[in-house]
């Protein structure tokens, strides 16, 4: 069924909040989000003909309760626990919900965002888990984000809460380990954050779906933990590098790089609103990883142009942010940054230390930094055969077309 978008603009945050009242009362994951999403089909099928409740969180929690205690009958049942489905309430009892049933919005969303983001989760599951259960995206609409078949997203989303189950987690804030979840809640977000602002495969180069939905659930987290750094971190990073979204990409969709953007397009009220997040941040709270991410941001977002970049200031950065979070992909940053200091040789001398790493030896981006440095060095011949590994490593169809225009504009040039 196809929802209006008026309607589904009113049914998706409210989504997360009766998924938050079902799991607070049952402990049932999986059941609950059954639930919801039939009390979300039964609106969107009433609701346009028969007008939207006054209240339409009560009436979407007293159907959905109503369902899901359908579905707890029915499940124990099946069971051969008949004594223990006769002690269940009435339905008549969830016609409103009782006041210690629907939290806050923001309250639910994060305790959801800690539930979604349990340490027995793999991070794929967390994330196609978080999207389903707090950003209200359909199990098609996730799949079809990450290229993969429906029936492949629904098994990874039913065992992710099956596990949940399994593992005795309950609905509760904070948990436990609240420090060691809000990590890997903020490296959830950041994984829908970085496949939606470059998708890993497919024909497009972004996917605005996913960047909204991490911002959206970024936003959520920071108002409730205002003072925590990296949240404030990640949200900042996130604007400062959506901002450039409609410049990266040409009008036959091509990839547009960094330095050949029209900053005339760049969206300056996101850029205002990321950089002041970041400087009040950085002014009050200690410093992190995705901070330092967001200034390197703030860095290129704030130059007048590419040749104004203060590329010294951006090589700083990423030689604190090596030393305070180390990884391959930084240090590969920190040599392009370091190739604009002190030239093309200073970076490849970097990226030759780098080619032991298994974890980047198969990744385009090595093969494709190497190219540009190796085409700025001089050496054709070189870059256009890294520039064809690079190629026919990446699998994004933009990233494909771009390293290939490369290659053949060195074929072409002048003198070879």
């Amino acid at each position: 069924m196809v929802v209006p978008t008026d309607l589904d603009a009113l049914l998706r945050p409210l989504a997360p909040r009766v998924l938050a009242a079902l799991v607070r009362r049952y402990d049932d994951v999986d059941l609950a989000e059954e639930a919801v999403q039939e009390a979300l089909l039964a609106a969107a099928t009433r609701w346009p003909g028969g007008g939207t409740p006054d209240d339409p969180l009560s009436w979407l929690i007293a159907v959905a309760s109503r369902r899901l205690i359908d579905l707890i009958r029915s499940e124990r049942s099946r069971r051969r626990r008949e004594t223990a489905a006769a002690a269940l309430r009435p339905p008549d009892e969830h016609l409103a919900p009782p006041a210690d049933v629907a939290g806050e919005p923001d309250d639910d969303a994060v305790t959801l965002l800690f539930l979604c983001c349990h340490p027995a989760l793999s991070p794929p599951s967390q994330v196609a888990l978080t999207l389903r259960a707090v950003g209200g995206l359909t199990t098609e609409q996730i799949a079809r984000a990450f290229l993969v078949p429906e029936s492949t997203m629904a098994q990874r989303i039913s065992r992710a809460k099956q596990r949940i189950k399994a593992t005795g987690a309950r609905f509760a804030d904070p948990p436990e380990d609240r420090a060691e979840r809000l990590r890997a809640v903020l490296h959830v977000l950041y994984l829908v954050f970085n496949e939606g602002y470059t998708a890993t495969s497919g024909p497009e180069l972004h996917r605005a779906e996913l960047t909204a939905e991490a911002i959206r659930l970024t936003r959520i987290v920071h108002r409730q933990l205002p003072d925590d750094g990296e949240v404030a971190g990640l949200l900042a990073l996130m604007l400062l590098c959506d901002a450039r979204r409609s410049a990266r990409t040409g009008a036959d969709g091509g990839l547009i790089p960094l330095a050949e953007q029209d900053r005339g397009r760049w969206d300056r009220d996101a850029i205002a609103e990321g950089v002041e997040l970041l400087t009040r941040t950085l002014a009050t709270a200690p410093l992190g990883p995705y901070q330092l991410h967001a200034a390197i941001a703030a860095v290129h977002a704030e130059s007048p142009s590419a040749e104004e970049t203060d590329w010294p200031q951006v090589l700083a950065l990423y030689e604190l942010l090596q030393e305070l979070a180390p990884s391959p992909v930084v240090a590969l940053n920190r040599a392009v940054a370091a190739a604009m200091v002190h030239g093309p040789r200073a970076g490849l001398d970097l990226i030759a230390a780098l080619e032991e790493d298994r974890r980047l030896a198969g990744h385009h981006r090595l093969h494709a930094v190497r190219a540009h440095l190796l085409e700025r060095a001089g050496d054709h011949d070189g870059a256009r055969t890294s520039y064809r590994i690079a190629a026919r490593l990446a699998t994004s169809l933009p990233e494909q077309r771009y390293l290939r225009e490369q290659e053949r504009g060195l074929a072409r040039a002048p003198g070879r």
